[in-house]
């Protein structure tokens, strides 16, 4: 496989595409090897249209949705960035790229000494990976001006939108099958936060986040 070529086709038939035109996003996507965050039975999905399957059977998400969560969330290099669900460590090094520091959760061990290797061979210095539980953010970093959530959830949970900044985004994938959509909240101070919906897509769950009761009295 020709690599490089292989990274070209998929940054122009599938993620430009995708309303993807921020010419730093199309540009980082070039630089960041997305090959070194796959494992390594899976290499040869790297550039592939599709979630690759990461241990402990979560994944990471499809480039073009990676891709255009980066770009609506819309990170400043003097910003401070939480993101929930490391998995292999990709996303959290687009968005240390873009940012000033970086925090990423990551629930599985495995999963977050698997993106810390990662990270560190790839020379990512501003992120901290911490294995926690993404559910209630991570306060101590906080607050945040940029929260994204890679992966999943059935709503967000208010203790996360509480970690932002005033002016501060969070982009999410909300909803349940087969109906979910990427949703970036912008915290407005004291008038509350403004919901605007991106695209419609589906995406694994990230754990540990609650889930509507199936029972209704």
């Amino acid at each position: 496989m020709n690599i490089e070529q292989a990274r070209f086709n998929m940054i122009e038939q599938q993620i430009r595409p995708w309303d993807v035109l921020d010419a730093s996003v199309l540009e980082l996507l070039a630089v960041v090897k997305r090959e070194d965050f796959v494992p390594s039975a899976y290499r040869a999905l790297a550039f592939v249209d599709t979630e690759v399957p990461l241990p402990g059977g979560q994944c990471m998400l499809a480039p073009k949705v990676e891709a255009r969560l980066l770009q609506e969330l819309g990170v400043h290099k003097h910003e401070r960035v939480l993101e929930i669900g490391a998995g292999s460590g990709f996303m959290a090094a687009l968005l240390a790229h873009r940012a000033q520091h970086v925090t990423t959760l990551e629930s599985d061990p495995e999963l977050a000494d698997l993106a810390r290797a990662n990270l560190k061979r790839a020379g990512v210095l501003n992120v901290d990976v911490v294995t926690a539980d993404g559910s209630q953010g991570h306060a101590a970093d906080g607050p945040y001006d940029a929260i994204l959530l890679s992966g999943s959830v059935a709503e967000v949970p208010t203790a996360l939108l509480a970690q932002l900044k005033a002016g501060g985004r969070l982009a999410a994938i909300v909803g349940q099958l087969p109906v979910m959509r990427a949703v970036l909240l912008e915290r407005r101070g004291d008038q509350g936060v403004e919901r605007r919906v991106l695209f419609d897509t589906v995406a694994q769950r990230l754990r540990g986040f609650d889930e509507p009761s199936r029972f209704h009295f």
